[in-house]
């Protein structure tokens, strides 16, 4: 990570926060955009929540170079990263309070427990503190020692104090939220305020061309058209990334906000893998999602097992943003593919293909590391990185040809804010 210098972040954070937004923002969404950018809330003043959701990358990881390896990325301090991809902080916010619905399994004498909302690819902030999931996962990477590394919240909030907009801190968050006695609700007010601007105009837009497209603005190509087909139907992509109206009528959100293993692989670039002091494990951890974070907690335990290995649910808005066409993206929680026509082709042959082959010189199983490169050069696929409650019915076997790929593909590209008819 290339680090700059504390002047030239604070003046660039400066211009960027002390222009009056287009889109018109309110007096805590404002406060939440300066908290969004400031470098100075890091322990080196080095990393803003912006370096892992960069908004001309649709608010998920915006450096290219390591989207296309490891996809995590480094924290504050030098050599120490995190164990997933960045998620996207857009349209984070309609993502409900934790919570879970008891269904029949599908062909079992059982009933599981179908959890949706919460925020991370875990679940883990519930929202039921703050009664708002996006604000309690945008107070994590502050205090999380791979991320942001500060201490405490006091250090949040004495940074927040010393900046150039303590005064719409207080403004917002109340005249004694410097108060070193009101650390404790001047750090929920920091969680609430980002989560406000992550539920903006600015960041939340509706303005891609699948907008316009049901607005009868524009209408969409006739490849563009055969993959919203392809989307509802055969691929049965919509089973999950919903295109019903959204809780107050409007645009879909292309998500259900529940969780799944899709049977991903690992990533072999990983960098958790090499990080001892975090993962003991190493090569052997495996990311069980939200069934870990179940196991964390007593009320939720029993239902840990038949969650392990899945993840969040993500939005498909901003699934092509980029800052240019060329720009190298990743895709699932760990990054594990590059392209959009990876993802598709996965979700169509997982199950047709090959399993990618063992390398019997090694004690770790070396085709659970297979880069994606490698798998579809090679026409396999590696071992998912948690065998148990993988997704069978809705992907795997969907017999797509190459041109009902390209035109999912295509369909998904309208998904992108911006937008001009």
């Amino acid at each position: 990570m290339k680090s700059i210098s504390i002047t030239r972040c604070s003046t660039i954070v400066l211009l960027m926060v002390t222009s009056l937004s287009a889109y018109g923002l309110t007096s805590e969404e404002h406060l939440g955009k300066s908290i969004f950018f400031d470098t100075n809330l890091s322990i080196n003043s080095n990393m803003a929540c912006a370096a892992c959701h960069g908004p001309a990358a649709g608010w998920t990881g915006p450096t290219e170079s390591i989207n296309a390896g490891g996809a995590v990325y480094e924290g504050s301090i030098t050599g120490r990263f995190g164990n997933r991809k960045p998620p996207s902080a857009a349209y984070a916010t309609l993502s409900p309070i934790l919570h879970f619905v008891l269904e029949k399994a599908n062909n079992k004498n059982k009933i599981d427990a179908h959890f949706i909302g919460g925020n991370f690819w875990d679940g883990r902030a519930t929202g039921e503190t703050l009664g708002n999931p996006a604000a309690e996962q945008a107070q994590g990477p502050f205090l999380n020692p791979l991320e942001q590394a500060l201490p405490d919240p006091a250090a949040v909030i004495s940074s927040i104090c010393g900046s150039a907009y303590t005064a719409m801190f207080t403004s917002v968050c109340g005249a004694g939220a410097c108060d070193a006695r009101n650390v404790s609700s001047a750090y929920d007010c920091v969680g609430l305020s980002v989560a406000a601007y992550e539920g903006s105009s600015e960041v939340n837009q509706f303005s891609s061309k699948y907008d316009a497209y049901l607005a009868g603005m524009v209408d969409l190509s006739k490849e563009e058209k055969m993959g919203l087909n392809l989307f509802k139907s055969v691929g049965k992509c919509a089973n999950c990334h919903v295109l019903d109206a959204g809780p107050s009528g409007d645009s879909p959100l292309l998500t259900d906000f529940t969780f799944d293993n899709l049977g991903v692989p690992r990533n072999p670039d990983n960098p958790f893998y090499s990080e001892p002091d975090f993962n003991p494990a190493g090569f052997y951890w495996v990311d069980l999602g939200l069934g870990d974070f179940l196991d964390s907690r007593m009320d939720y335990q029993r239902y840990a097992a038949e969650n392990y290995g899945e993840q969040k649910v993500p939005t498909l808005r901003n699934v092509d943003k980029r800052p240019y066409p060329e720009f190298v993206k990743a895709y699932t929680h760990n990054g594990y593919f590059k392209t959009l026509k990876q993802v598709v082709n996965f979700y169509s042959t997982r199950d047709l293909k090959p399993t990618c082959p063992d390398d019997p010189t090694t004690a770790i199983d070396e085709s659970l590391f297979t880069p994606v490169e490698t798998a579809m050069a090679e026409g396999c696929w590696p071992k998912p990185e948690v065998a148990t409650n993988v997704n069978t019915s809705e992907l795997g076997s969907l017999h797509l040809t190459d041109a009902q790929e390209d035109a999912i593909v295509a369909f998904l590209k309208t998904l992108s804010d911006g937008y001009v008819p």
